[in-house]
This record gives C-alpha cells, sequence and structure tokens, in this order.
C-alpha cells in the first residue's frame, strides 16, 4: 500500500487493525502571536462517503476551505470536535502544551475515538493511541479535514475579534507576525488576546537595556 498514492493509506492500515474509529487530528496558530491555538478532530464514519477535495488546508484558497468546512459540519457521517487554548494559557504552559492540551480537549469531545492519526511530531497525553505523521495532512483525508477546521474554526475568531480591536487588523493577518502587526503592536502596545510571551512582543514590552559606552 503506498501511502503516498493513497490518502486514506493510514486510516485504512488502523482500519485493518480492528480500529473502527480513527481520528486525524491538526492544529492552527501555534506560530501565531495572538489569539487561540485551536485543533480539531475529524472522524469518517463512511469511508465510501468523504467529501470531494480534502487536502492540507493550507493549499486551499480561502473560498475553497470555506466550501469544504460547511460540508464537513453538515454531514452526519462525519465526527468532529474543537479543542481550543487561549494566550493567557498559553503564556502560562507554554505553546507546545498548549497545542498538546488543544488536540487532548478535540479529541475527549469524540468519545468514539480508538485511534488517532497526528500531523507532525508525537505528542503526549492523548487519550487514545496515535501515530504522529509528518506532513500528514497532505498524507490522510482526516487530517486534512481537521487541518480545515482548525484553520477555518480559528480564521473565523480571528475576524470576529478584529470587530473589538479593529486597530490591530486581525482579519488581515489572523494574528500571525506580519510587518503590520508588528507595527499595530508597537504603536497601541498588546491587548487581552496578544501572546506576552512570544516574540516580538516580549520584547516591545521589555526592551533589553541600552549599554552606555565608557566615556574614559
Amino acid at each position: 500500500m503506498s501511502f503516498n498514492s493513497n490518502p486514506l493509506a493510514y486510516e485504512t492500515l488502523k482500519w485493518d487493525e480492528g480500529f473502527s474509529f480513527v481520528a486525524g487530528v491538526d492544529e492552527a496558530g501555534r506560530g501565531c502571536m495572538a489569539g487561540p491555538v485551536v485543533a480539531a478532530a475529524v472522524i469518517f464514519t463512511d469511508k465510501n462517503h468523504i467529501p470531494d477535495g480534502i487536502n492540507d488546508s493550507k493549499q486551499l484558497t480561502h473560498e475553497k476551505r470555506m466550501k469544504l468546512r460547511e460540508k464537513l459540519l453538515s454531514d452526519p457521517t462525519v465526527l468532529w470536535a474543537i479543542g481550543e487554548v487561549y494566550p493567557e494559557e498559553i503564556d502560562r504552559i507554554n505553546i507546545l502544551q498548549a497545542t498538546w492540551k488543544a488536540m487532548r480537549l478535540a479529541l475527549l469531545q469524540l468519545p468514539q475515538t480508538e485511534f488517532a492519526l497526528i500531523d507532525g511530531n508525537p505528542v503526549k497525553g492523548l487519550p487514545v493511541p496515535s501515530l504522529s505523521i509528518v506532513k500528514g495532512d497532505a498524507l490522510s483525508l482526516s487530517i486534512g479535514a481537521a487541518s480545515i477546521l482548525a484553520k477555518t474554526t480559528r480564521d473565523l475568531y480571528m475576524e470576529k475579534i478584529a470587530e473589538e480591536y479593529p486597530q490591530y487588523q486581525f482579519e488581515v493577518h489572523k494574528g500571525y507576525c506580519t510587518r503590520i502587526h508588528i507595527r499595530a503592536v508597537e504603536e497601541f502596545g498588546p491587548c487581552p488576546i496578544h501572546r506576552l510571551t512570544f516574540e516580538p512582543i516580549k520584547s516591545i514590552l521589555n526592551p533589553p537595556e541600552k549599554i552606555q559606552p565608557e566615556l574614559f
């Protein structure tokens, strides 16, 4: 079985091992300096009824992501859940632990889950056995679906929060470290959804002391 040519190869492997409910899990927002880290878990209960066009969310246009989001959310054969961890906790426990927690929260909302396929590196503390797959969002349909739900859920949140904090233009950059975002933080300071332990916010709040030159 080719794992590169068959986008259900990893799911099929686990189905053949006796796992009926295999969830794909992915996150969005790990590298942002504002907003939550969001994880999604997706289970296809009917392998013969999977929406067309699923891929790594980064390879899709915004319009295609949103259309696939609606397909996934409205399909009764698709089980899904979302886990979110917000900036205050990210700053307290660090982004790695927060990402793992978001994934764990998503899986805990799907009590049917028997096995999880995770995008990226191994994750600790999950409630079910798992397999981590580098670039899994492009190699597994269930992980790809999870990447779409995680990305669109987070984008919609950032667009909504932009109405409360219009000066940061969150609807444009979604909290990532763009030039326009950094300039806004330099001008207005951080707001409650910024991650204070992330650079460059950390240095903006606590600039390094200038060393005075020796005069003699």
